[in-house]
């Protein structure tokens, strides 16, 4: 009976102890609704501020977002260690910066690659080197830029797919941005006879494509030879051509090869073809000349009428 007189003592006096501390911490608990009210009300005006100048820099819509969520955190992070401190529980706050150090580690090892992909991302909202509607080939895949999130950049394929590149593969691998200067040069390889004239060769292609499909004009058209071939002498045809999507590419490149082809045609320029001789290795060195007149020879034997028919 004791005991548990001694234990009632002790409970009630611990009460009482609460008690008269919590009196003595009104104070301090109304500073600290008041500083916690107070940072959200900052926190939420300053992330408004900063989205608005923020966007007369940067049209990273990710970009902005993540910027803004992070200051609007970091805010809402000190004011709530303010709060803390206010109610004198900084042993809490040591605890919970060591718990964030802690865990931020170990998420870190568990989501490593989803960490490299964020921050490429980061990386890549920042330098800018490419932009949705470019046209770009990278990780052997060539299609245009459909959209760019802090994950993943999404490629449309020119057959249509649709592949998702994450970050990371993106921003250690070479990208070939075919719409950063909105012009491109098209390249073609011909050949023409041995008995042509080399010179009007090159003034008949250039006169052809002076009207070809998006062509530059500021730019000449260049008509080079190359090398001598089995069959032809070599050149490449290039001049440029304005590029905003891969069509205006490939139709240029289609209706120089028409255009070409029916000059050729009409000034009597000859674009040789190769010839082969197929060799069948008949037995006993025969030729199959030889051989084709055996057989020839035999079914005339056959169809000669025999005596007495």
């Amino acid at each position: 009976m004791k005991a548990i007189n001694n234990a009632l003592d002790l409970l009630l006096q611990k009460l009482n102890n609460w008690g008269e501390h919590l009196v003595l911490m009104l104070p301090n608990i109304f500073i600290a609704l008041v500083l916690l009210i107070a940072t959200f009300y900052i926190a939420r005006l300053l992330r408004k501020w900063i989205e608005r100048f923020i966007n007369r820099f940067s049209h990273s819509a990710a970009l902005n977002n993540l910027i803004t969520t992070l200051i609007y955190i970091a805010i809402l992070l000190v004011g709530f260690f303010f709060v803390l401190s206010v109610l004198q529980l900084d042993g809490v706050v040591i605890s919970l910066l060591a718990g964030v150090g802690i865990i931020g580690l170990a998420l870190g090892f568990a989501f490593q690659d989803i960490a490299a992909n964020f921050i490429s991302g980061v990386i890549i909202a920042v330098q800018k080197p490419f932009s949705v509607g470019d046209m770009i080939e990278t990780n052997g895949y060539l299609g245009m830029i459909e959209r760019i999130t802090l994950r993943t950049v999404d490629v449309r394929k020119t057959t249509g797919e649709l592949v998702r590149l994450p970050n990371k593969m993106v921003f250690e691998n070479p990208v070939t941005n075919f719409s950063y200067q909105h012009v491109r040069r098209v390249d073609l390889d011909m050949g023409v006879s041995f008995a042509e004239d080399l010179e009007k060769v090159q003034q008949v292609i250039i006169t052809t494509l002076q009207d070809v499909k998006n062509r530059v004009k500021t730019r000449d058209i260049e008509v080079m030879y190359d090398e001598f071939g089995d069959s032809s002498i070599n050149l490449v045809v290039r001049f440029w051509v304005t590029y905003k999507r891969q069509f205006d590419y490939v139709s240029a490149k289609s209706d120089a090869i028409i255009r070409i082809k029916k000059a050729f045609d009409r000034e009597g320029i000859t674009i040789p073809f190769p010839i082969r001789t197929m060799d069948f290795a008949m037995k006993g060195g025969e030729t199959l000349s030889e051989e084709l007149q055996k057989v020839t020879n035999g079914q005339a034997q056959n169809d000669k009428p025999q005596d007495g028919e």
